[in-house]
């Protein structure tokens, strides 16, 4: 398993609320974790919201007695969502803060996903999937047919999200499970950079040969960045079928 993972402030922002965590091997009953989360608030509070988020799901999840993989994921999302409206409701600098939350863990040739927000999970081999389904405003238009899918990137209330970890006190997390064929490459990322590269374009650059997946990260942020770079992004690359661990 081949692993790659980083954060970029982008453009515009002077703040990172983009938080990752990777870990090719065993956290608690899982044998691997990789997590993005994207916060959103004041200041700090985005920042703080995306970080205790991932710090209390991977708590939760190592400390799980529980062998199913979707029942420990939901277990600990609903924990960090319970854990980040406490600390609203506590301290006023985080006030209406919240994060959304995309993550995966790959069990065999099984890949068992979760998400709350906009933050996406695609599989690349011959062509581009998007796994996951975006909570947000725009893509409920898209699937009413109130607008087209090319209207969505442009939309003005592009950014305005459906569900996030701290909206509710219950959360709605949608799961999802596929097989993985050999050469698959999991890509999950934050809005900053699917907002910023068309799926065509990031595809392009995942299969491009002759680059490594350090090299493939790299270019997909300054992708976004060469794009206008109006958000943080985040990404994290996983190969899971080769022999080698590089996290950076």
């Amino acid at each position: 398993m081949r692993v790659y993972s980083a954060t970029d402030v982008g453009q515009k922002r002077s703040v990172n609320q983009d938080y990752v965590f990777v870990s090719a091997e065993p956290v608690g009953h899982l044998p691997n974790l990789f997590v993005v989360a994207d916060g959103m608030g004041g200041h700090n509070a985005g920042d703080y919201a995306s970080s205790h988020a991932v710090r209390i799901l991977v708590k939760e999840i190592g400390e799980d007695a529980d062998f199913n993989p979707i029942k420990v994921i939901r277990h600990a999302i609903e924990t960090a969502n319970a854990e980040i409206i406490k600390a609203a409701e506590s301290d006023d600098r985080y006030k209406g803060m919240g994060t959304t939350m995309v993550v995966c863990t790959i069990v065999g040739h099984y890949a068992y996903v979760a998400n709350v927000g906009d933050s996406r999970l695609y599989i690349i081999q011959e062509e581009i999937q998007q796994v996951t389904r975006d909570h947000s405003l725009v893509q409920e238009m898209v699937r009413m047919g109130e607008i087209k899918a090319e209207e969505a990137r442009s939309h003005p209330d592009k950014n305005i999200i459906t569900r996030a970890l701290g909206a509710e006190r219950t959360v709605d997390i949608d799961f999802f499970d596929m097989k993985l064929e050999p050469g698959s490459t999991i890509l999950m990322c934050s809005d900053g950079l699917s907002n910023m590269v068309e799926d065509s374009e990031i595809q392009d650059i995942i299969l491009k040969s002759g680059m490594d997946l350090q090299s493939r990260g790299d270019a997909l942020v300054e992708a976004a960045n060469r794009n206008g770079g109006k958000d943080n992004i985040a990404i994290v690359l996983v190969e899971p079928f080769t022999n080698e661990v590089e996290k950076c």
